[in-house]
């Protein structure tokens, strides 16, 4: 969740709702806590890996799991498009797609190689991330014009506020990829359901402090116009000899992201091709590396041909369609959890099922068609797939 994006989802939240994003927040924030606990608690009956769309077959029938796998697979292609963006924007941002493109092929080289991603290498990004927000938040505030009267007052309407929860929900959905590794995680009846709360309670007070610092330092509109917002928020400021450490640990945050996005989407690819929910061309392993190769490879031509064609904006409202389905699935499938299998009030997948539906409407026309004109592509592929079969 501390990745790409805390760095980029600031700019269409505040061109949505301008001063009343830190609204879209909390709501943002209480969505992804309904989402969480549906999550968690679909974990412990079912501990074993691929999170939703292991949840929608058991629970809704295959139909459901498949449309859950494949907005998974959507959300996070376009996740992975916005991502490698930022990359550029922070670091070299006149040829942002570039750098972006340049990225996606480094990061692929790197995994077909067969880089281990270990504890050890997390955490040091998630120290490098951390360490640029806290540059963030220095130099926000060493500015002599920063005020907490910048977050008002709220000129904006309720569409608004909504829309910009469903841009800020993008740096919250991290937390799905807890409930994804069921079968590698010690005793997970217990650990995940602990995990998934405690750790978007963190990112929230982090998430916070970022963007209240944000709104104080540089005016909404100003915020709204950039692709590197946090950029700014360090220019303006006294302090602006950070502003190299935050551009580098920007780019560094979100390639992190990458290094475990791209492997994470060909693996739900495989997973579906194994069930015939893709083609099964996916479900192939290459025998010398043993990955599935033409996965990966795929991922990330989309990955390039959307950075090709989209921009950060467009590319975060496609993939909050594409997510917020998924988790609109995963409210669906908690409420059909048994009274002994519940371990949170029903209420809140209620909440959480209503919240996804109610941000995906108010995201942008385009967003919302595109979105889900390739979930219906998703839904075509296996209705044509199981004929054959």
């Amino acid at each position: 969740m501390v990745g790409a994006g805390v760095f980029a989802a600031w700019s269409p939240a505040a061109a949505a709702a301008g001063t009343g994003l830190a609204i879209g927040l909390a709501i943002a924030a209480v969505i992804a806590f309904c989402n969480a606990t549906s999550s968690a608690q679909l974990a412990a009956v079912y501990p074993e890996s691929g999170g939703t769309y292991v949840y929608g077959r058991k629970q809704l029938g295959s139909a459901w799991g498949h449309l859950a796998g494949w907005g998974f697979v959507v959300g996070k292609t376009a996740s992975c498009a916005a991502i490698a963006l930022t990359i550029g924007a922070y670091l070299w941002p006149a040829h942002d797609r570039v750098i972006g493109v340049l990225a996606v092929v480094l990061i692929t080289a790197v995994n077909i190689g067969g880089l281990n991603r270990t504890v050890a290498v997390t955490r040091v990004l998630l120290a490098v991330s951390l360490a640029s927000l806290a540059a963030v938040v220095a130099a926000g505030w060493s500015s002599p014009a920063a005020s907490l009267d910048r977050l008002t007052p709220v000129d904006v309407g309720a569409f608004g506020v909504l829309q910009s929860a469903g841009y800020l929900f993008f740096a919250f959905a991290g937390y799905a990829r807890i409930a994804t590794l069921g079968e590698e995680v010690r005793d997970p009846e217990h650990t995940i359901p602990r995990a998934i709360p405690l750790a978007l309670g963190v990112v929230l007070i982090v998430y916070v402090v970022v963007g209240v610092t944000a709104l104080a330092v540089v005016p909404a509109e100003q915020l709204a116009a950039t692709s590197a917002p946090l950029r700014l928020v360090v220019e303006a400021g006294s302090l602006r000899g950070l502003g190299p450490f935050v551009r580098i640990g920007a780019g560094i945050a979100a390639l992190g992201v990458l290094l475990n996005l791209i492997p994470g989407i060909s693996r739900t690819s495989l997973a579906m091709a194994r069930n015939s929910d893709l083609p099964r061309w996916f479900a192939h392993i290459h025998s010398g590396r043993s990955l599935p190769l033409r996965a990966e490879l795929t991922v990330a031509a989309v990955v390039i041909i959307l950075i090709s064609v989209l921009n950060v904006r467009t590319a975060i409202g496609v993939s909050g369609v594409a997510v917020l389905t998924y988790y609109a699935i995963t409210n669906a499938a908690a409420l059909t959890l048994s009274a002994g299998e519940r371990r949170w009030p029903r209420p809140l997948a209620v909440v959480g099922l209503v919240g996804c539906l109610a941000v995906i409407a108010t995201l942008p026309v385009g967003a919302i068609i595109s979105g889900f004109a390739t979930l219906a592509i998703g839904a075509i592929v296996r209705r044509l797939g199981a004929s054959r079969d």
